[in-house]
């Protein structure tokens, strides 16, 4: 490792070196000196961290390098089969304008009408409907008088329609628009005034009307045959809270909760009744459900890579080497390896971290007066879990339904990320768990080909997309 073309390693190891050699210090300045090259060791490993190495995002690396795509051959453009988007005419526009000749301008002589040449022009138009129900009001000769029904939605003198909640709701969790931003944007566009608590009373409504959606999402999850679960942690008004997630590729569940661990996972009800295959990064309390376990590979390859780079751990570069090659093998084959070929792959994964235990031995012993399990370094951790932990690492290599990541469950997560830069912080639990439920339909309705605005403007209508029937009661 290097800062400012210094080798921040080789300078630390020539002063370890000469603190050995001398002689004459005190014990305390001794101790104090060596504490001193802990720290110091500790913050430089801290530089050395980046998307390659660590969980942290790509975003933080500094000047990141773009990686060249390797040449096709293909000519530049679109390829053949490709869905474009060229704008292409409508069969029956909304507006026609007729472009008459001024025949005045036109040489003398006799002209026959040849039909027309036409051009589109594809717009918008942003403005405020109005609609106004008038109920017939009857009487008889006593004086009794009767009033034609209003629709079931029509409930106040003056209220907003579900068209403009279900974009309200859109502009908010889904493009995660600040809600002065929105206000400014209803009133500027279609001269509608919006109050900030208005936005949270509609909010709170697609709230409520998502809660059989949510009940649904629990259940299918629940008895799915593979699931994705992580967690991160957001920002309610100044507390870290924790937001769970449990996926697959049909369906996405949210839920803000207070702890992070077992409580808040039971309390959230999948994993206790899952006994499929769940897919995470190794966080000890999804081993105390009673399922199949497969760990994230990516953790692992990133682990592998700081291992090498800072601990020069040579056995950690080829495993990832070996991990990449069987993921690659994995992909060829369409799925899954051939037994033949999975055995010899294991075969392969156990001898090198054999090898690994002369290179990366564990720690000594401690003496009987020290309780508990010694510390061990990170690389010994991680060689350590992928010998324990052998069959749910290699899981994906003869099991077609069991990916080579978790990612999955942390592309799913991602958006509340993006919030959280946004806006920083939530106001309340309440507003995360607004967001969690919203979120969590509208990102499934994604998976099964239903745009947000379309999956908003039925949830205020009161129906459901088709796929969401199919869902387990």
């Amino acid at each position: 490792m290097t800062l400012n073309e210094v080798n921040i390693n080789g300078t630390l190891s020539k002063l370890r070196q000469q603190l050995k050699d001398e002689k004459d210090l005190s014990p305390a300045l001794r101790a104090t000196l060596e504490m001193l090259l802990v720290i110091v060791t500790l913050l430089a490993q801290r530089l050395g961290l980046n998307s390659r190495n660590s969980s942290k995002p790509p975003s933080s690396d500094p000047h990141r390098p773009r990686k060249e795509k390797k040449p096709s051959g293909k000519k530049a453009g679109g390829q053949h089969g490709h869905l474009g988007t060229t704008l292409a005419k409508v069969a029956s526009p909304d507006k026609i304008e007729v472009l008459l000749i001024d025949q005045r301008a036109l040489p003398r002589g006799h002209y026959h009408d040849r039909g027309f040449e036409s051009r589109q022009v594809i717009d918008i138009e942003l403005s405020c409907v109005v609609t106004e129900y008038r109920a017939q009001i009857l009487e008889d000769d006593h004086g009794q008088r009767y009033v034609a029904p209003f629709p079931p939605q029509v409930t106040r003198p003056v209220q907003y329609g579900n068209n403009l909640k279900a974009h309200a709701v859109y502009l908010s969790q889904f493009q995660l628009i600040p809600y002065q931003r929105i206000q400014d944007h209803f009133r500027d566009q279609m001269q509608v005034p919006l109050s900030v608590g208005t936005l949270c009373n509609i909010n709170q409504q697609a709230y409520e009307l998502l809660a059989r959606f949510d009940a649904i999402a629990v259940n299918t999850l629940a008895a799915a045959p593979l699931l994705h679960a992580d967690e991160t942690g957001i920002n309610v008004n100044g507390k870290t809270i924790w937001l769970h997630g449990a996926s697959n590729d049909q369906w996405t569940h949210f839920r803000a909760h207070l702890n992070r661990g077992t409580q808040a996972m039971n309390d959230i009800g999948i994993l206790p009744r899952f006994k499929g295959i769940l897919c995470h990064d190794h966080w000890k309390p999804y081993f105390t459900y009673d399922c199949t376990h497969a760990l994230c590979n990516a953790h692992h390859l990133r682990e592998l890579e700081r291992a090498w780079e800072q601990d020069h751990q040579a056995w950690a570069q080829r495993m990832k080497t070996l991990l990449e090659e069987i993921n690659t093998a994995v992909h060829t084959a369409g799925g899954s390896l051939a037994p033949d070929a999975a055995h010899a792959y294991r075969a392969r994964y156990r001898q090198l971290l054999m090898e690994a235990q002369s290179e990366c031995p564990a720690p000594e012993p401690t003496p009987a007066t020290k309780r508990g399990r010694q510390k061990r370094s990170k690389a010994r951790n991680l060689l350590e879990r992928l010998i324990n932990y052998e069959d749910d690492v290699l899981r994906f290599m003869e099991n077609p339904i069991v990916p080579f990541t978790n990612n999955q469950g942390e592309n799913d997560l991602r958006m509340t990320k993006v919030q959280q830069k946004i806006s920083g912080c939530f106001r309340s639990m309440e507003g995360a768990q607004i967001f969690c439920r919203i979120r969590g339909y509208l990102s499934t309705c994604r998976k099964h080909g239903v745009a947000a605005s379309e999956a908003l403007t039925l949830l205020f209508h009161g129906t459901m997309p088709a796929f969401v029937g199919e869902g387990a009661e």
